[in-house]
């Protein structure tokens, strides 16, 4: 009988359990998902991609937010598409590019996440979680040449420091820090504009909201794939706040009283300018 040497990741099962899920998957499931993708040679163009996404610190932890609108080329793909997940208790990641891998990206991530927390008995530090989603990331490179990029948004509160803090990722996984605030995706810069100009140190919660409310809504008006606040079809953008508390989504109706407030300071601007 012939010798049977078992695979690499048999031998990992074998002889002591995968801390990593991700890894464990990529190693059994090599190139199939990349496999049919490549047979679209348009594919960027059939894919619905999710445009602005953005996150700010204020006094207590970490506000993040994304707009609902999904593009397909010049059409309007998804109004209500969610861009904001929570990654565990105190993390929470949004999403920017080609939808569908995107969304598979996060939910893999949070696998990934209980997966190491169940097999080590301890969370990842906010650190650790970062370089796990800019691993992810890396291993998505083979898709975003073929233009199926997926450039998330990660947040969390740190408990040993006491603090929020966000990181930004690019295509081929690397990932950076941003201190106080970044957005991403087809309006980033314009939201990035409007919080560079409104942000100070120690917000209030009602502040930091005002704030991301306002830069969506800046996106939204100067980029056609931005989706803002839809007042006729009661659609506002995804916002989750995370804290010491751990996460709390922003209820429709606080929501629709920030930006009805924001736009009625905005009529009366332009009725002055008029």
């Amino acid at each position: 009988m012939e010798n049977y040497e078992p695979n690499s990741s048999f031998r990992s099962l074998r002889w002591g359990l995968h801390s990593s899920f991700s890894s464990y998957f990529h190693a059994t499931h090599d190139t199939a998902v990349i496999e049919r993708f490549s047979l679209l040679e348009d594919a960027a163009q059939l894919t619905p991609h999710g445009t602005t996404i953005l996150a700010l610190r204020f006094a207590e932890g970490v506000v993040m937010a994304g707009d609902r609108r999904a593009t397909e080329g010049f059409s309007i793909a998804n109004r209500t598409i969610e861009k904001v997940f929570s990654a565990d208790d105190y993390s929470v990641v949004a999403i920017a590019g080609a939808a569908g891998p995107a969304i598979e990206l996060v939910r893999l991530y949070q696998v990934e996440l209980e997966h190491y927390e169940k097999i080590e008995g301890r969370r990842l530090s906010l650190d650790g979680k970062a370089n796990r989603l800019g691993e992810m990331v890396r291993q998505h490179l083979p898709l975003a040449m073929q233009g199926l990029s997926v450039v998330p948004l990660f947040a969390g509160y740190d408990l040993s420091r006491k603090v929020g803090r966000i990181y930004k990722f690019d295509v081929t996984g690397g990932r950076y820090e941003d201190s106080d605030f970044y957005a991403t995706g087809s309006g980033g810069t314009h939201a990035r504009s409007y919080i560079k100009q409104n942000w100070h140190e120690n917000l209030s919660r009602v502040e930091a909201l005002e704030i991301v409310l306002g830069a969506l809504i800046d996106a939204a008006d100067e980029d056609v794939a931005t989706g803002g606040p839809d007042l006729l079809r009661q659609i506002y953008p995804n916002i989750s706040v995370v804290t010491g508390d751990g996460i709390k989504t922003v209820d429709d109706e606080e929501i629709a009283g920030i930006v009805d407030r924001h736009l009625a300071s905005l009529r009366v601007r332009y009725t002055d300018e008029g």
